[in-house]
């Protein structure tokens, strides 16, 4: 395992030149990339530092690692493209992975790319079953109180997943052992480790390449946090109970349940029949359907909760939503990237989009400031929160959470402190979901379903708010009376303040709503 304090390999330094690789295999398989078709043209500027970034993680890798990734390459056929060239690649990294992952959704890259990548999001597993077996006894302290089954079902970026029956009650039932993959832990420690040395020499060529400043130290740290969570069973296990009970009774969404055989290295939970959520054979009404009840379950239900802590689930991608053979429900697995928001996080969310309904700047920013270590005053957020009301106006509706969270990465760009991780991880999450539903629906799916699951919650607690203190918040809504108010007196002068700004940028404007229609 590398120290993360020092520098992996010899060749870490990034100079201002163009940096050549020394191992020839590695550095004809980057030459062969066709980084145009990867990334639109509009982006062409990162391209080298994709390249340089993507070249100096592999050559930092150890000697026996690269081996492998170079076997992985040799199996593959002559004539094989770049995108299985490049699933392969990530299959053997776990951060890679996890960052394809991600990828896999955004719908501006070439569609034959993200097919590929989506295939990462569960692989056909290619370990043997009795390794697996043995390790699985050792977890359990002797012989297997269950019947596995002939072959593991499938494998993500750190864990396999392994099927078993048992007999309850005289009713044989179906499980599932979620354990690490063999020789996991030690990729995973080699990559954590390799992600802060990535991180600065990207910023270093990135000044050289002179690219926009980004926080990578803090993306990749979030990265590296992720990543160890993965092994953190336990944790997951704390999370499926408590989703578990947030959910029960829900229509649509379903938590598996926990089996008794769980261990700090394993999770043993009931097996899901199903399929991909984007892969299900299902009428455009019924995607249509699911789609906004995913946009309410997953994100509307944590935000609107009146918990003082609410989960939400970290890792929305298409293989942790299986539609279930069994009532058309769509169950949500591996939530071993699970955050919570507190109460007063999502009452400075709830003020943001208030703030942009009475087109209050100002109201803006002390909610913003409320989510980081900034004032309302702080130089960096005047810009940003003007450019937000600018989209806010061009593309008309309501100020949902794609408007509000790229109004927070409008912030984080502009090198202020950082926000804490947990939305960090809930816009990785929304971003995930998002390229899922439109995958589902066959195109955007408006988040405007979120600002009507508040409007319903504010209606069930107009009886009670007329016996609330004007500054208490709203059990769901997390809006006092006080905020309500002052939106109300504000409305004639926001309406003006909108056409005023809709006058300047009304070829944006029309340009937007045309295109909507």
């Amino acid at each position: 395992m590398h120290d993360s304090r020092q520098p992996p390999h010899d060749n870490v330094a990034p100079g201002r030149r163009k940096r050549r690789l020394r191992d020839p295999f590695l550095s004809g398989l980057l030459a062969a990339i066709p980084w145009q078709d990867l990334l639109p043209e509009r982006y062409a500027a990162w391209r080298p530092l994709l390249a340089e970034g993507l070249g100096f993680f592999l050559e930092n890798l150890s000697p026996q690692r690269r081996k492998e990734i170079i076997a992985a390459q040799m199996c593959l056929l002559l004539a094989a493209g770049t995108s299985e060239r490049l699933t392969a690649l990530c299959a053997q990294s776990p951060a890679l992975h996890k960052a394809a992952q991600v990828v896999a959704r955004q719908r501006g890259l070439p569609a034959e790319l993200r097919q590929r990548l989506q295939a990462l999001e569960s692989l056909p597993s290619s370990q043997h079953m009795a390794p697996l077996a043995a390790q699985l006894r050792h977890e359990l302290g002797g012989d297997l109180p269950v019947d596995l089954g002939a072959a593991p079902l499938a494998e993500g970026s750190v864990a396999v997943v392994l099927p078993f029956a048992w007999t309850e009650q005289g009713e044989r039932r179906a499980g599932v052992f979620k354990l690490v993959r063999p020789g996991m832990d030690a990729r995973l420690a080699e990559d954590r480790a390799l992600l802060p040395h990535l991180a600065a020499f990207l910023a270093e060529r990135g000044r050289a390449l002179g690219l926009p400043a980004l926080d990578y130290q803090d993306m990749f740290a979030t990265i590296e946090r992720l990543l160890r969570e993965e092994v953190l069973f336990e944790r997951e296990q704390h999370n499926l109970r408590a989703a578990g009970a947030a959910y029960a009774g829900d229509p649509l969404l379903y938590v598996p349940r926990l089996l008794p055989w769980c261990t700090p290295r394993v999770t043993a939970m009931e097996r899901v029949f199903g399929v991909k959520i984007t892969d299900a054979a299902l009428a455009a009404p019924q995607r249509a359907r699911i789609a906004e009840g995913l946009v309410t379950g997953l994100m509307g239900r944590p935000f609107f909760s009146s918990d003082d802590c609410a989960l939400f689930h970290g890792d929305l991608h298409a293989g942790n939503l299986l539609l279930t053979q069994v009532g058309a429900r769509v169950a949500v697995l591996d939530w071993s990237l699970a955050m919570r928001l507190d109460r007063a996080q999502r009452a400075a969310l709830v003020g943001i989009a208030l703030g942009a309904l009475g087109m209050d700047a100002r109201k803006i920013r002390r909610s913003l400031a409320g989510l980081g270590e900034m004032s309302a005053d702080h130089p960096a957020l005047a810009a940003p929160v003007d450019r937000a009301l600018d989209r806010y106006v061009q593309r008309g509706g309501l100020p949902g959470l794609d408007w509000m969270l790229a109004l927070l990465d409008d912030v984080a760009a502009t090198g202020a402190p950082a926000y804490p991780e947990n939305l960090i991880v809930l816009r990785k999450a929304w971003l995930s979901l998002s390229g899922v539903l439109a995958d589902l629906a066959g195109g955007p799916v408006p988040d405007a379903g979120l600002m009507k699951l508040g409007l319903l919650h504010f209606l069930a607690e107009l009886p009670g708010r007329s016996l609330t203190p004007l500054d208490l918040p709203g059990v769901a809504t997390h809006a006092s009376n006080a905020e309500v108010l002052a939106l109300l007196t504000r409305l004639p002068f926001a309406t003006t303040q909108w056409w005023t700004r809709a006058a300047r940028l009304w070829p944006q404007v029309m340009q937007n709503w045309t295109g909507a229609a």
